[in-house]
């Protein structure tokens, strides 16, 4: 038996083969490098919209000190460390709107190092005086109990008082009180 002439491949076209599979290889390659880095870039953006609003959770819950039972005026926060978030701090400053009295427009800095260079974002707000949230909703839960009895001694509350300390800090790992909108 006598093998036909144009039976099997040339060595051209083995070649085109191989070239034609390394061009699709080194695409799909490119792609995954692709996806990969916006999969990164999205998980960045994830953490710092996250750390932003921790950090405007944190700013509506002691921006504004309580001063005989109402919001007093906005202390300037420098570089207090973020709850969940290791290395990143922030500071705030707030001014008044001359327009509106009990709005405040504050200016924050978001500072960190990242591979021994540090790195700050900037971002503004805006913040209304008044009690913070979790506040309110303890004194609407527990009646009586709020800026007029805090400080009060039990001895002389009379039987059956209440004196919990209202301003007691949350317990640690807490998630801040969300904002009704």
């Amino acid at each position: 038996m006598r093998a036909h002439p144009a039976s099997g491949f040339t060595i051209l076209e083995v070649l085109v083969a191989m070239a034609i599979l390394l061009f699709g290889m080194t695409a799909i390659l490119g792609l995954l490098t692709y996806g990969t880095a916006l999969s990164r870039t999205a998980e960045l953006r994830t953490a710092a919209a996250s750390a932003a609003e921790a950090v405007i959770a944190d700013l509506e819950e002691s921006f504004f000190p309580e001063e005989a039972g109402e919001a007093g005026e906005p202390r300037q926060i420098l570089n207090r460390a973020v709850a969940g978030v290791p290395g990143l701090v922030y500071s705030a400053r707030g001014r008044a709107n001359p327009e509106r009295a009990d709005e405040y427009r504050v200016d924050v800095a978001m500072t960190w190092s990242a591979q021994g260079v540090q790195r700050e974002k900037s971002f503004t707000t805006l913040l209304y005086r008044e009690i913070p949230f979790g506040e309110r909703l303890r004194r609407r839960a527990s009646p009586g109990v709020g800026a007029g009895v805090r400080g009060l001694d039990p001895r002389a509350a009379g039987p059956g008082a209440r004196t919990t300390d209202t301003m007691a800090p949350a317990a640690a790992g807490a998630a801040p009180a969300e904002k009704p909108r």
